[in-house]
């Protein structure tokens, strides 16, 4: 019986893979077969990697490749041909199912590739390794191989019945710990966007319903932190998604998150106040926009109205209840800088709680690459294949908005200075135009040059908001600090952050904690704890110049953007807690005269 690794190689340590536990529990093979799984992250050094996998003394070594990994997989597997000269190694994946010829003749470490959907082909390719049934590799379907010289590529494989799929975690999720769970739907994708493999192939399958109940109630009892579906375009069939969703609020644990890529545009009225009764936390949506321009999304055959899609969003975002991340493409067809701009004001304007700006990759198979030419882009030869240059987007361009993508990265989606944001962005020409100024500051200064703590990031926000005199420093700081207060309780802050009402107010607050009753309402949960070991592990303080609000921040409560929950507290709260407080100490001081 052959010795048999399956590998990946993650983007990080958090990410854990899908794929290689699909292969591992199809059909049982780890039953009766020898399979080992391995999973690295590309952070590791090659020669690790290398030790870690000749420590196995495996035979055969298949690796799950993608864009993140190929390049440092085309650069493992020659020094594993060295060390392991009898191994076996193969390829499966999305990066290698197209022009898997070509990859293995420039590839000569490596001897096989699986194309597309990997259960079935890998179970045929365990039974032939193990027991010669069948007798050859040209019996089994999407296979591309070498025979002596010759590279051979066999028939395509036919698409897999999902009812087959098997739950691809332990029982008790201990193979996962600390790790993001994936989990799959369906398969395929009914649209046809020019920048993506999922159109290529035609259809959409799914998984039985009463297949998916069983595993997302193993989810819900073990009340994993949050599941991602992979599914392409999850409702896309609405009895199958609201099936789900049904499900996922009816057992729903208090704890779990669920993550969706969805499109909005499908989600008719019905839907939407549905899902506006939901718990709070528990979906979160992943929607992408791509552009705005007319043009641009009908080059890349998106088909999808923004005016549909930006009411549905503006519905979603009522209820208050559901995350939103949008995603936007740049390097698109027919999309300049200012096209652009004007696409990244009109999601910004939606104020989704995530706004993803991506660059376009250009992957093989897809209808960007093979009209690449036509489209005037260039490329990245080495994964993961970013646009460089369109025929409108000239390199100068396509840094700049780099450098937007990374302030909207640090200052945006971080979620850390939201309510700064809020202030700031408003006093400037457009939501692009602030980060676009923001980034130029960010670059004259050197600030990429290195790491920049909260702290730095604080004092690059305050040197820069020093150039518009538009802005109320005094309102700006209380802003920040209420920031900075909602992610940790504060302990160092900015030099300059010097405002502060706290000798106004120290006597109510530090009265507040000592009143069992104010406690027992406002932090239930540290009901019978220490007063003092509460006013540590939370945070109270009155913030504002001329009008004042008390706010209490839980750090034991935090959303998925790791915001503590907090509460407005009346002042008159306050000032009653310090009543009592010096009335419990009026009678005491009675009781002993």
């Amino acid at each position: 019986m052959k010795k048999i690794v399956l590998a990946s190689l993650s983007a990080k340590f958090i990410h854990s893979s899908l794929a290689l536990r699909y292969l591992t529990k199809f059909n049982h093979n780890d039953e009766k077969h020898h399979i080992k799984t391995m999973e690295f992250t590309i952070n590791q050094r090659l020669d690790f990697m290398a030790d870690e996998l000749f420590r196995q003394s495996p035979d055969v070594i298949l690796f799950s490749c993608y864009i993140w990994n190929v390049d440092m997989l085309k650069a493992l597997c020659p020094l594993l041909k060295k060390i392991m000269p009898r191994c076996i190694i193969g390829f499966g994946g999305p990066e290698v199912s197209y022009e898997s010829e070509t990859f293995l003749r420039d590839n000569p470490s490596v001897d096989f590739i699986m194309r597309g959907e990997g259960e079935l082909v890998f179970s045929e390719l365990l039974n032939y390794l193990d027991f010669g049934v069948p007798a050859s590799l040209y019996d089994i379907k999407s296979m591309t191989f070498r025979d002596g010289n010759d590279i051979v590529s066999t028939a395509q494989q036919e698409p897999l019945d999902l009812a087959l799929l098997p739950f691809p975690y332990a029982e008790d999720f201990s193979d996962v710990e600390n790790q993001i769970i994936y989990y799959e739907s369906s398969r395929g994708c009914p649209y046809s966007c020019g920048y993506c493999l999922s159109s290529i192939e035609k259809g959409v399958r799914f998984v039985p319903l009463d297949n998916v109940y069983p595993a997302l109630q193993k989810f819900l009892d073990h009340k994993v932190r949050q599941v991602k579906f992979i599914d392409r375009t999850f409702n896309c069939k609405k009895s199958h998604a609201m099936g789900i969703w049904r499900y996922l609020a009816e057992h729903d644990n208090g704890i779990t998150n669920f993550h969706f890529e969805i499109t909005a545009d499908l989600l008719d009225q019905e839907t939407i106040e549905f899902l506006q009764t939901v718990r709070k936390g528990l979906f979160q949506f992943e929607i992408g926009v791509q552009s705005t321009n007319p043009k641009t999304i009908e080059a890349i055959n998106r088909n999808v109205s923004f005016e549909k899609l930006s009411g549905i969003v503006r519905q979603i975002k009522a209820g208050g209840n559901i995350h939103q991340h949008l995603d936007l493409i740049a390097g698109l067809p027919h999309e300049d800088y200012d096209s652009f701009g004007r696409s990244f004001n009109d999601v910004y304007a939606l104020q989704p709680e995530q706004l993803q700006l991506g660059f376009l990759k250009v992957l093989k198979g897809s209808m960007i690459y093979n009209r690449q030419q036509e489209f005037g882009i260039v490329y990245q030869d080495i994964a993961p294949y970013e646009v460089l240059t369109t025929h409108m987007l000239p390199y100068e361009d396509t840094l700049k908005l780099k450098a937007i993508e990374e302030m909207v990265e640090t200052y945006y989606n971080s979620g850390k200075f939201l309510h700064t944001l809020e202030y700031l962005v408003p006093l400037y020409d457009s939501p692009f135009a602030f980060f676009e100024q923001l980034s130029q500051y960010w670059i004259a200064e050197k600030c990429h040059y290195q790491y920049q703590s909260k702290i730095g990031l604080c004092n690059v926000l305050w040197a820069f908001v020093q150039q518009n005199p538009k802005v109320d420093l005094t309102r700006f700081c209380w802003l920040l600090k209420f920031d900075l207060a909602l992610h940790e309780k504060p302990k160092k802050l900015p030099e300059w952050l010097t405002v502060s009402n706290e000798a106004q107010y120290r006597h109510q607050i530090l009265a507040f904690y000592r009143d069992d009753v104010m406690t027992a309402q406002y932090l239930p949960h540290y009901k019978g704890v220490d007063s003092k070991v509460t006013a540590r592990q939370t945070h109270l303080e009155v913030f504002g110049d001329a009008e004042h609000i008390a706010v209490l921040f839980d750090y034991d409560h935090k959303d998925l953007l790791q915001n503590a929950r907090y509460t407005v507290i009346p002042l008159e709260k306050l000032a009653q807690a310090e009543a009592n407080l010096a009335n419990a100490r009026t009678g005491k001081d009675a009781m002993h005269n």
